[in-house]
Formats: C-alpha cells, sequence, structure tokens
C-alpha cells in the first residue's frame, strides 16, 4: 500500500519587517509621492516610464536622470472589477484594480479605483487621485483613484404665476361652478371645449357660449405607469373625453376602473370635488369615471 505523504508546515516571516534600499531611481518616485506628486522618469529615447525603472525595459537601457512630474489625472487602459474585496485590498467596498497612463506618462501603473458600480468604469475613463493624509513614501500614499466628475445633480425648482386669458377665465369659472363651458362657431357650427373667443378653423369670431354636459366618451387614452400626485393609483389611465355635444375632446385622468378595462368609447362621467371645495381650477374634476352605459361608436 501506497504510504501516506508526509506534510510540514513552513512559515517564512520577518516579525520586525524586511527592509532593503530603494535605489535613486525608485526612491525619488516613493519620495515625491511623500510630497504629493507622481514623477517618472525619461528613457533615452524620450519615453516617460511610470512607476519609473532603472532601465528602459524595451532596449535595456539606462534611463536618464530626467525626472518627469505625471498627472495627477490619468485615463484607464483596461480594469478588472473586484466584487468583494479581501483584508488585504485598498478598499472595503467593491472597487476595480485597473491600468492607468497618467497624463504624460508613456506606461501604465496598476492601482484601485472607487468607481461605485462596474458599469462607471471603462477603458478611456478619466480618473483622479486621492491622496492619504499622512504619507510616509508608498504607493499607498494614493489612497485610490476615483472617475473624473462628469455630472452633477442639480435641484431645480421654478415658481411662476400664469395669468389667465378671458376665454379661459370664463371656462373655469364655469368648472367652479360645476359646469362645462364651450363654444360655438357660427360659421362651421362647431362646438370647441374649454370655451374660446375664436374658431381655430374658419378663424370667426365665437361669440356663444355653450354649456355641455359632464358627461363624454373616451376618445383614446394612454396607461401611465409612473405615479402622479393628481393620479388615484399607479398605473392610472390619461385620456382625451369628448363631451357629449363637444366637437373636440379635452384631456383628464380615468378613474373608478382598472387600467386594463379602460377602452375606447367607454362612457364615462366627471367626479367633481365637493361644491364648498371648488375653485376656478381644474382640480375641481377627481377624473372621469365609468357610467355603466353601453359603448359608443366615435
Amino acid at each position: 500500500m501506497p504510504s501516506e505523504p508526509l506534510v510540514a508546515q513552513h512559515v517564512l516571516e520577518f516579525p520586525g519587517g524586511y527592509t532593503r534600499t530603494t535605489g535613486p531611481v525608485i526612491g525619488r518616485f516613493l519620495t515625491e509621492l511623500r510630497a504629493g506628486r507622481i514623477v517618472g522618469v525619461r528613457t533615452a529615447e524620450g519615453r516617460v516610464l511610470v512607476p519609473p525603472l532603472e532601465y528602459d525595459p524595451a532596449t535595456g537601457d539606462s534611463v536618464t536622470d530626467e525626472y518627469v512630474e505625471v498627472g495627477p489625472a490619468g485615463t484607464v487602459t483596461t480594469c478588472a472589477w473586484v466584487t468583494q474585496p479581501r483584508e488585504t485590498h485598498p478598499l472595503d467596498r467593491p472597487f476595480a484594480w485597473a491600468l492607468i497612463r497618467l497624463d504624460g506618462a508613456d506606461t501604465a501603473l496598476v492601482h484601485a479605483v472607487d468607481a461605485g458600480n462596474p458599469k462607471a468604469l471603462r477603458p478611456g475613463a478619466r480618473v483622479w487621485p486621492v491622496w492619504r493624509q499622512e504619507r510616509t513614501g508608498s504607493i499607498t500614499d494614493i489612497s485610490h483613484f476615483v472617475p473624473e466628475v462628469t455630472r452633477i445633480v442639480s435641484p431645480v425648482r421654478t415658481e411662476y404665476r400664469l395669468q389667465v386669458g378671458g376665454a379661459l377665465k370664463t371656462f373655469l369659472e364655469g368648472v367652479e361652478r360645476g359646469v362645462f363651458l364651450g363654444g360655438r362657431c357660427a360659421s362651421c357650427d362647431k362646438v370647441y371645449v374649454p370655451y374660446r373667443l375664436s374658431c381655430p378653423q374658419c378663424g370667426s369670431v365665437i361669440a356663444e357660449q355653450v354649456e355641455l354636459p359632464d358627461t363624454g366618451t373616451i376618445a383614446t387614452f394612454a396607461i401611465n405607469n409612473l405615479p402622479d400626485p393628481r393620479a388615484p393609483e399607479v398605473p392610472f389611465v390619461s385620456a382625451y373625453i369628448l363631451l357629449d355635444g363637444a366637437d373636440i375632446p379635452m384631456i383628464a385622468l380615468v378613474g373608478g376602473v382598472p387600467a386594463h378595462e379602460v377602452r375606447q368609447g367607454m362612457r364615462v362621467r366627471a367626479d367633481w370635488v365637493p361644491e364648498s371645495e371648488r375653485t376656478p381650477s381644474m382640480a375641481n374634476i377627481r377624473w372621469f369615471a365609468p357610467t355603466g352605459e353601453p359603448d359608443r361608436e366615435l
């Protein structure tokens, strides 16, 4: 029978830390980091290496003694998303490892990018470093990078007063009384609601007011899935309703019926707020609700 393998655990550890010299090139790079700057070194061919190296990786030649400040911003060339950070990672939340070519550099360095979500980071994205307040001369003096600010959220609120004209004032005063006022054109004999002073078809002056009933027929409608403070529920229906006796429809909400049961040709009636609550406003009509009458063809 084969014997069991012998296993012995070995630990290589330097409790006091492993100290080594950096050399002049890496030492300059780390010293500049401690001061809050990022530098690269120029090669004999003019390329700027970041992080700096003592030898040009393309030719093997020694680099020059010219140090060039780069960045601080840079461009992501490639990245990999880390969903579950480990204890030794620089961030305690999902982040990306990215190759970042700093402005003025010809090579890229690896660092963490706190992008919030993987969709917010892609090759070509611009990033900026976040420095630690206390720096010691280490690549970790840069805590991480963050995406460049490309958009801001600005609260917008516009307050204005609308002064209605004579025709609309007449119509809204009728709504306050619980009636719909339309205007009949003497030339083409069409009734328009809301009330207006001129015919949109022939341009004639409208002088005759017509009081219309609060019943009508749904001409067309739309089901809305976004909340609206005026709506009875979500989803809700907004519809063009042709009032009885009118020749053009008016838009209003539809309530008292599930949205999927609303249909073209449905007969509806205005649901008014109590008379004591009415003002010269369309808010006097909560919505139009089905009457239960047979549908009507338009």
